[in-house]
């Protein structure tokens, strides 16, 4: 078992809002607030992943009252990594001085805070150390095609992080994938590029069939959550918030519904963030938690979809 001690989340300081984009592409601010909800998100220039993920955590750190070197792990999830070769929670963990973590990326699009999650429970449960690090980080503006209207207006960038300790709140986490459906949203593949195969070209721009992904996002976000609900010994009517990965308005609307639970209980901050794939949902809860909106005994539903594609939910109780 174990519980959250502390959250934090870091956006770059470059805000661009749906008139910016209309200088750059064939798109208005009508158009993407009636399609997604989004109105502004941050973009980063002089800061990378690595960079926005370190500032989330030293908030994370801060709020959970221990020093860098107690972290036993540190389980960053991103799509746009700091480099292919050395992780970037190597190069957080450099930039915290947190001598003492193992770390490792993992892939799991806007799903991996989740799937942290769940693999530092696991790790935790059977080392001897006492303390995680889970960072969902993106610099999604790396990727990117701004030449597609339907998807540059999406996309922001920023970083979420919570520290996870021994003991009991998260109650129970889901997680999986459908292979089958990664044509859905992925991004170009890289070609295999030496002297035998020739100098292939490869772009690596997010690719997204909108009308599948959110069928798929519709039909899993309950699923996940309702058996993470069960798994609990809950029922979802017993859930004080629900924290869904921020993609689309009309996707958590549609959610929403056939979850039959209050649109009150949806924590959304998209509007002012947009999609931040890995980071949304980490940078939800924390900004839940500075604003006092969560007390001790609160039970969360954080629920997730993405590229893969993925799908995952954890139930939590509040333990600060």
């Amino acid at each position: 078992m174990a519980k959250i001690i502390g959250t934090g989340s870091y956006l770059p300081k470059n805000i661009v809002t749906n008139e910016d984009l209309e200088k750059v592409v064939d798109t208005s601010d009508d158009w993407i607030i009636s399609r997604t909800g989004i109105r502004e998100r941050a973009f980063a220039t002089d800061e990378n992943t690595g960079d926005l993920a370190y500032m989330a955590s030293l908030k994370a750190i801060e709020d959970a009252g221990i020093s860098p070197e107690e972290i036993g792990y540190i389980i960053l999830g991103t799509i746009t990594p700091q480099s292919l070769l050395g992780s970037t929670a190597c190069y957080v963990q450099a930039k915290l001085g947190a001598v003492n973590a193992t770390c490792f990326d993992i892939n799991a699009a806007c799903t991996g805070f989740v799937y942290g999650l769940e693999i530092a429970e696991g790790l935790l449960a059977i080392s001897d150390r006492k303390y995680a690090l889970v960072i969902g980080a993106e610099v999604l503006s790396k990727i990117v095609d701004f030449t597609d209207r339907t998807t540059c207006v999406l996309f922001g960038d920023g970083a979420g992080a919570a520290v996870l300790e021994k003991g009991d709140g998260i109650r129970s986490v889901v997680t999986g994938a459908d292979g089958t459906k990664i044509s859905a949203l992925h991004s170009g593949e890289f070609k295999v590029r030496n002297f035998l195969a020739g100098n292939q070209v490869s772009d690596h721009f997010i690719i997204m069939e909108g009308r599948e992904v959110f069928k798929f996002a519709v039909r899993v976000l309950p699923k996940a959550l309702s058996e993470a609900v069960g798994k609990a010994g809950m029922k979802m009517a017993d859930l004080d918030h629900v924290i869904p990965h921020q993609a689309n308005l009309r996707i958590i609307d549609a959610a929403a519904a056939k979850m039959e639970l209050p649109r009150e209980k949806f924590y959304v901050n998209l509007d002012r963030v947009g999609n931040t794939s890995a980071a949304s949902i980490p940078i939800a809860l924390d900004e839940m938690n500075r604003k006092g909106l969560l007390k001790k005994g609160d039970r969360l539903g954080l629920v997730g979809f993405g590229g893969g594609l993925t799908y995952g939910a954890a139930v939590i109780e509040w333990s600060k």
